[in-house]
């Protein structure tokens, strides 16, 4: 995998490098905030490691930065282990946070398995392939996170205001256009939490979700499975 790291303790940075690569992962380190945005800009990795305190700002800014990309994973590793100090992290957008000082190899481990949970999402938004996804008049591009939907042909697409856990739900539904996509992968990769935790929640971004479609695109539950993302007939005519 493509690792950022994104480290200002050059020890520290040197050893984790050391046992990235180790592993098989091609790492690029970056001492600061204003090298992390340049190497972003240069490349999109796969997985970034960000240290929420560096010389010259905040590793929200670098959080924020990559949460462009949904298939980046990101893993805050910090000093400050403070339950406010992970609420801000994960609020800001980390998969995940570990705190200092950690085991490297614990940390590998947490990596394996965010790697498994956005393999997927990496597949669709793979730099040899296209960030955008059209089902129809609905077109979704991965990169901006805009959601648009052309009426007629030749006519102007209309953009449409979408959540983040409304563009995921649907950028996954795209992806897999035709195909059932269960309610666990919904809850895992949009919410990545229990089914108890988050399922009334996708029920209600769902409705919500097929509100803001109308006729463009027809959410079908499939029930004891999931829901399944198709294609009207005559999108323009009757439901």
């Amino acid at each position: 995998m493509r690792v950022l790291l994104c480290e200002d303790d050059d020890q520290l940075a040197r050893g984790l490098s050391r046992a990235l690569k180790h592993a098989g992962h091609r790492v690029t380190r970056a001492a600061d905030v204003a090298e992390a945005l340049a190497c972003i800009r240069d490349e999109v990795p796969e997985l970034a490691l960000v240290d929420m305190s560096l010389p010259d700002g905040l590793g929200t800014q670098i959080i924020a930065k990559l949460r462009q990309h949904p298939a980046v994973g990101i893993i805050v590793v910090s000093a400050h282990g403070r339950e406010q100090d992970r609420i801000a992290g994960l609020r800001a957008g980390a998969d995940d946070y570990v705190t200092k000082p950690f085991s490297v190899a614990e940390l590998l481990v947490r990596i394996e398995g965010l790697a498994r949970r956005t393999r997927e999402m990496r597949r669709y938004t793979s730099t040899a392939g296209s960030p955008v996804i059209e089902v129809g008049m609905l077109r979704l591009d991965t990169e901006t996170r805009t959601a648009t939907i052309t009426a007629d042909v030749g006519a102007t697409p209309t953009a449409q205001t979408l959540t983040q856990k409304e563009f995921e739900i649907l950028r996954l539904l795209a992806a897999r256009a035709g195909q059932p996509v269960t309610r666990e992968d919904l809850l895992d990769r949009v919410w990545e939490s229990s089914v108890e935790t988050g399922t009334r929640s996708l029920d209600t971004h769902m409705a919500t979700l097929r509100s803001k479609l109308g006729d463009t695109v027809t959410i079908t539950t499939l029930r004891g499975v999931g829901y399944s993302l198709t294609v009207p007939a005559n999108p323009n005519g009757p439901t």
